[in-house]
C-alpha cells in the first residue's frame, strides 16, 4: 500500500507538472504555430524533470530534511530570501492561471464568467485543503486526472504522419518567427519544469516516511509519473497541429483551444476538454498551494504537515490560504488567463536557477546523502538544461514583450 501511495504521489505530481493550464497553453500553441517540431522541449524538460522528481525523492527518503530546509540549513537562511520571495511570487501568478482554467472550463459548460466564480473556486479549493488529507488528495487527483487520455485517443485517430513527427524529437532551427518559437521552447520547458512540484513530491515523502527502501519504486514512479504527463503533453501538441495548423488559427484564447477534441469525439468534444481542463486545473492549484506552504515553512523553520489539524499547522495552514485569496482576486480582475499563463510560464524558466542550483549541490553533499549523493548524468543534463533555459528565457522575453506578444 506504501509503494501505491508513492506511485500515487508521482502521478499527481505529472498532473500538476504536464496536464494543467500551462502546459494545455503552451501545447496547443506549439502545435499550432510549429506542428510538430516543438515536441523535442517537451522531451528535454522531461528528461530533466525526471531526474529532479527522482533527487527529491531521493532526498527526502535519505536525509529526512525537507527540502527548503535543507537548503537553510546548508547555506543559511539570507541565501534563501530571494530565491523563495521569487518563487512565491510566481506561484502567486501560476495559483491564479490554475484557478482561471478551473474557471474557464466551468464557463465552456454552463457560460458562468470567470469574474465570477474565481474567488468561490479558491475558497472551494481551501475547503478541500483545510479538511482533506495528502493520500486522498493524491488518489482522488491521480484517478481522475486519467481522463486526460482522451487526448492520447484523439491523437491517435488524427492518423499524424509518423515521419514529420519523429523529425519533432530532434533540435531543429524554426524557418519563421524565431522570437515566438524560442520563447515557446522555455515556456513549455517553465511549464513542466516548476520548483513547486519539487517542494511538493518531497513534502509528501516525509509525510508518507519513505526511507532508503523506497529508493527503487522512487526512480520507477518519477519515470512513470513524469512519463504519463508528457505523453498527454505531445498528444496535445499533436492534437493542435492537426486542428488548428491547417487552418492557420493562431491561439489567442483559451476558447479556441477547447475545439481541440471536437474532430475525434464531436459533440462530446468541448465538455470532456472542459471536464479535463477543470480536473487537472483543480489539482494542480492543490498543489501549488500546497508546495508555496510547504517551502515557506520549511524556509522559516515552521511546523508544516497537511495531515496534521490546521490548527496545529496554524502558519503552514495561513500560507495556502493567503496564496488561494489571492490567486482567486487575481482573476477575479478579469486578467487574460491565457496572458497571464504565457508570462508565467516564462518567469518559471527565469527563476529556475534560483532553486535548482542549490538543491544540486546538496545532492552531492554527503552530509545528506550519505553514499546516495548524485552521479555526474544527473548532475550534467539538470544543469545544462536549466542554465540553457534561463539564457534563453533572458533573451527570449523581452523580445516577445517588445514583439507585442
Amino acid at each position: 500500500m506504501k509503494n501505491i501511495g508513492q506511485v500515487a504521489l508521482g502521478v499527481i505530481t505529472g498532473i500538476g507538472g504536464f496536464l494543467e493550464i500551462g502546459t494545455m497553453a503552451t501545447s496547443a500553441e506549439a502545435g499550432a504555430a510549429f506542428r510538430y517540431s516543438l515536441i523535442w522541449s517537451v522531451v528535454l524538460g522531461t528528461i530533466c524533470l525526471i531526474f529532479l522528481i527522482e533527487m527529491s525523492g531521493r532526498h527526502a527518503a535519505i536525509s529526512k530534511h525537507s527540502l527548503a530546509g535543507a537548503v537553510r540549513e546548508r547555506f543559511g537562511f539570507p541565501f534563501v530570501v530571494v530565491p523563495r520571495a521569487a518563487e512565491l511570487i510566481v506561484n502567486l501568478l501560476l495559483l491564479g492561471a490554475e484557478i482561471g482554467g478551473v474557471c474557464f472550463a466551468i464557463k465552456l459548460l454552463t457560460g458562468v464568467p470567470i469574474q465570477l466564480i474565481a474567488i468561490p473556486i479558491g475558497i472551494i479549493i481551501w475547503i478541500l485543503i483545510w479538511l482533506g488529507t495528502l493520500d486522498g488528495i493524491e488518489y482522488g487527483t491521480a484517478a481522475l486526472g486519467m481522463l486526460a487520455i482522451a487526448f492520447v485517443v484523439a491523437a491517435v485517430k488524427y492518423h499524424p504522419p509518423l515521419h514529420e513527427l519523429a523529425r519533432g524529437f530532434a533540435p531543429a532551427m524554426p524557418h519563421h518567427d524565431a522570437a515566438h518559437y524560442w520563447f515557446l521552447v522555455i515556456s513549455i520547458i517553465g511549464a513542466n519544469v516548476s520548483p513547486y512540484m519539487l517542494y511538493f513530491y518531497s513534502s509528501g515523502g516525509i509525510e508518507d516516511e519513505w526511507d532508503e527502501k523506497s529508493l527503487g519504486t522512487n526512480r520507477l514512479t518519477a519515470i512513470l509519473g513524469m512519463g504519463f504527463g508528457a505523453a498527454t503533453a505531445i498528444t496535445v501538441i499533436i492534437c493542435s497541429a492537426h486542428v488548428f495548423e491547417p487552418l492557420g488559427i493562431r491561439i489567442d484564447h483559451y476558447e479556441q483551444v477547447a475545439f481541440v477534441l471536437v474532430p475525434a469525439f464531436g459533440k462530446w468534444g468541448v465538455p470532456l476538454f472542459a471536464i479535463i481542463l477543470g480536473v487537472c486545473c483543480f489539482g494542480a492549484a492543490t498543489e501549488v498551494s500546497l508546495a508555496s506552504a510547504y517551502s515557506l515553512a520549511q524556509s522559516l523553520g515552521w511546523n508544516w504537515a497537511e495531515d496534521d489539524k490546521p490548527q496545529r499547522e496554524a502558519r503552514f495552514a495561513l500560507t495556502y490560504t493567503v496564496m488561494l485569496f489571492f490567486g482567486g482576486v487575481i482573476m477575479a480582475t478579469g486578467i487574460d488567463p491565457l496572458k497571464l499563463t504565457m508570462l508565467t510560464m516564462g518567469l518559471t524558466a527565469v527563476v529556475l536557477p534560483l532553486a535548482i542550483i542549490p538543491f544540486i549541490i546538496i545532492m552531492n553533499d554527503e552530509k545528506y546523502m550519505h553514499e546516495h549523493t548524485n552521479g555526474p548524468i544527473g548532475n550534467t543534463v539538470v544543469v545544462f538544461t536549466i542554465v540553457l533555459t534561463a539564457i534563453v528565457a533572458l533573451v527570449t522575453i523581452p523580445l516577445e514583450i517588445m514583439g507585442g506578444s
